[in-house]
């Protein structure tokens, strides 16, 4: 049942003096700061609701979605005042992304839609074949949800839709929290190829949308520097890193996680590609773990995956020193000329920051890095120039010499 069924006003948004300049600019968010609440109340608009968007000098600039109960207080749906996202357009939108996937994908495993650079703020979608799973982050497309699953069925033929509400960002637009099927069976989990390599994913029960295709280029560049003597995992979900490094040759693996559901489908993963043999599971917290390892065998590499520490602009100084003293727990173990590959998916710490505090991980560890290679998002994340929100992924492959 959709919350959201209201009558849309017809009043547009209207700007503040000079506020339009990095809307013109190519950015797709209004903040509640940049608009002229004396002549548009925000009190007077429901959440999702269509607006049309103005400039204090009455300049038509775009279509959007409004939220008054949230930072982002609209979202730019389109800048064609002739082609507002109805539903021919929401359903040409969704066969276009399909379409750019399909140039770079031998199979429909992707991440479908990726929000503002595929023109549908809000919305994530991670397609599994002939199922999808749904993430809708924006009140303006919650209030469209069932249009939008009937527009991604006939797009995809999809046999089923999972609807997985339940990410922490949906608490900034006042959302509430829910799992459920939208159409069609939806299984527990399912099994998808890698770059040729086999994986189960929990979809219902797994993390966020199931799997995280945002890495699959990233692993597959980082083959060269897995294939070692020992090869530590860390926050290794269902064994992404884990799996390929014995695949690519590792003697040894351990794949370290909190989660028991997270372990147990890396046990299933390594099974299913025949290296169970040479890869151990540790649940455990991660740093407390890497301490642990501390006088044993030195890892020849170690791969640092984690979530998000930085979730929020006030949690950057909070979230930078974890990922430092993770870093620093990481190049202390690896042997010298061993390799370290580290990951940040926070948004709100760019490139050259977190290049900096591993570098400064490396001082305090006494190691010297070699940066062999930086990567991202992989191609079905596409970046939206004028948004550099829409890149959050770092990869840094690194090569760390002279362990104490």
């Amino acid at each position: 049942m959709n919350p959201f069924n209201v009558q849309d006003p017809p009043a547009p948004l209207v700007l503040r003096k000079g506020e339009e300049r990095r809307l013109l600019a190519g950015h797709l968010w209004i903040y509640s700061n940049e608009i002229d609440t004396g002549r548009s109340p925000l009190k007077n608009y429901e959440a999702g609701q269509p607006v049309e968007i103005l400039s204090q000098r009455g300049q038509w600039l775009a279509h959007a979605y409004v939220n008054p109960h949230s930072l982002i207080a609209a979202r730019v749906t389109s800048r064609r005042r002739d082609v507002p996202l109805d539903r021919s357009e929401l359903e040409r939108r969704i066969r276009a992304a399909a379409a750019l996937r399909a140039r770079f994908h031998e199979t429909p495993s992707y991440r479908w839609i990726y929000g503002e650079s595929d023109g549908l703020p809000g919305v994530v979608v991670d397609r599994y074949g002939d199922i999808a799973v749904v993430q809708i982050n924006a009140a303006g497309m919650e209030r469209r949800r069932d249009e939008l699953v009937e527009a991604l069925v006939a797009a995809g033929a999809l046999k089923g839709v999972l609807l997985r509400s339940d990410s922490d960002s949906r608490a900034l637009e006042n959302l509430p929290h829910y799992v459920e099927t939208a159409f069609g069976t939806v299984p527990q989990e399912i099994e998808i190829e890698e770059h040729g390599i086999p994986f189960i994913v929990p979809l219902v029960g797994g993390q966020k949308t199931g799997w995280f295709y945002d890495q699959a280029d990233n692993r597959r560049r980082a083959h060269p520097v897995l294939g070692g003597t020992l090869v530590v995992d860390a926050f290794c979900y269902a064994g992404g890193w884990g799996v390929r490094a014995a695949l690519s040759g590792a003697e040894k693996v351990v794949c370290i996680d909190s989660s028991d559901t997270a372990l147990e489908y890396a046990r299933r993963n390594a099974v299913r590609n025949g290296v169970a043999s040479r890869i151990s599971f540790l649940r455990a917290n991660v740093n407390e773990a890497l301490r642990h390892m501390a006088g044993e065998d030195a890892p020849s590499t170690i791969v640092v995956d984690p979530p998000a520490f930085v979730k929020r602009k006030k949690d950057i100084g909070a979230g930078s020193s974890a990922y430092q003293k993770l870093n620093e727990l990481a190049l202390g173990l690896l042997s010298d000329e061993g390799f370290l590959v580290t990951c940040s998916c926070s948004q709100h710490i760019d490139r050259d920051p977190f290049q900096r505090l591993v570098q400064r991980a490396a001082q305090r560890s006494s190691r010297t890095l070699k940066l062999l290679f930086e990567g991202g998002q992989s191609v079905d994340h596409p970046i939206h120039p004028a948004m550099p929100e829409t890149r959050y992924l770092k990869a840094l492959c690194l090569q760390a010499s002279g362990r104490q």
